[in-house]
């Protein structure tokens, strides 16, 4: 039975003044002490202290417009080159957003007042307080059907494979212009995190590969190969002797993409296992109005999505990703030395070979118990 004494065992309130000579993580351990400050210090101290752990494998999901507010390159290049994130479910939009970069197109600062209907007559698009030029998106669209249309993508394969191939292209013209780590997909290359699109069809990547369709191209997305890689990946993890955690960054389908591996596992495959270990989303979704991209990670436990027995390691921020991703990122990467690169992309035969045959031993052994019931009921 719980106490009083134990309801009051939390930190005192009682900060420091600031001074404006803090440190991020100092600001964040000193003031950051209720409410959603309160919530975002929690999974700074989750991601930093357990996530990121040797023996864990933490996959990401990334919604809304990140990449277009330069966040690729702020944020999440650096936590992939430390090692912080070994796989990623990305919004389409996001990619072929970050492509821009790569190929030494520009963006800019704007205003969320602007008359739009004077952005469109002057070529300018805007992503709410982002603007860049029209040609931007024709120049990107070109580059990815010219690249799109080499011998090595006259295939079938996962959208980790195309957007592995295309990041290669990226990062080369990245050398050829003399930048570089501007394109997360170009780093990811380098770094072999494979990075998969939960809706292949829903971008302008997607809707450049359907433009080839229409004049021969052999290159299709999987999307069978996709969900059944992560499910490896997320097995692979759990399996050896490691833990799985999930960093979900917005909602939206990659959030179910990245979580749906347990239940793909368990409930499809009928292995058996438990769910993720770790559960830290940063969003300003609501949970009353039934989306996905608010639902908790209590609401996860149900589907089997996140281990019961973990999910006091599990945190929600409800914020602006703009806000709270630089700030976690940068307490993780001020208390956490870089980690091992897993180099996922590189072992994904190995782990496809390693859940397939834990699949057919699972069905075997299901066939048998469905065999050995029918006997018994025999006459």
């Amino acid at each position: 039975m719980t106490t009083r004494k134990d309801f009051l065992r939390g930190q005192r309130i009682d900060p420091k003044p600031i001074t404006g000579r803090e440190t991020v993580p100092e600001l964040v351990d000193n003031a950051f002490l209720a409410y959603n400050a309160g919530r975002l210090a929690e999974g700074c101290r989750l991601f930093s202290e357990r996530m990121l752990e040797d023996d864990v494998t933490v996959g990401m999901s990334l919604t809304g417009a990140m990449t277009p507010a330069g966040l690729g390159m702020s944020t999440l290049i650096p936590l992939v080159e430390a090692g912080f994130i070994d796989w990623i479910v990305s919004t389409g939009a996001n990619l072929y957003h970050d492509a821009h970069f790569g190929l030494g197109l520009s963006m800019h600062r704007g205003t969320p007042f602007a008359d739009d209907v004077e952005l469109r007559e002057e070529g300018v698009v805007r992503i709410y307080d982002i603007f860049f030029d029209y040609e931007v998106l024709l120049s990107t669209d070109a580059y990815i059907r010219e690249v799109s249309a080499g011998p090595e993508f006259q295939r079938s394969m996962s959208t980790a494979e195309y957007h592995y191939l295309l990041g290669g292209y990226i990062l080369r013209r990245e050398q050829a212009l003399g930048i570089s780590r501007k394109s997360l997909l170009g780093v990811a290359h380098e770094c072999g995190v494979p990075i998969y699109t939960s809706s292949p069809g829903d971008s302008s990547i997607g809707m450049n590969v359907a433009e080839q369709a229409l004049t021969g191209s052999q290159l299709r997305l999987d999307v069978s190969a996709d969900v059944n890689e992560t499910s490896a990946i997320v097995f692979r993890a759990k399996t050896q002797g490691g833990k799985s955690g999930v960093l979900i960054i917005g909602g939206g389908s990659p959030k179910n993409f990245v979580l749906q591996t347990e239940p793909q596992i368990q409930e499809v495959l009928g292995i058996s296992e438990k769910g993720h270990d770790y559960y830290l989303q940063i969003t300003d979704a609501r949970p009353d109005t039934g989306g996905l991209s608010g639902a908790t990670p209590a609401e996860a436990v149900s589907w089997g999505k996140v281990d019961p027995d973990k999910l006091p390691d599990t945190v929600v921020c409800y914020l602006d990703n703009t806000v709270g991703f630089p700030l976690l990122a940068t307490y993780a990467l001020a208390k956490r030395k870089p980690r091992r690169l897993r180099r996922l992309y590189h072992q994904r035969a190995e782990m496809m070979r390693e859940l397939t045959e834990a699949y057919q031993e699972a069905k075997a052994d299901r066939d048998a118990r469905a065999e050995a019931a029918t006997a018994e009921r025999r006459p």
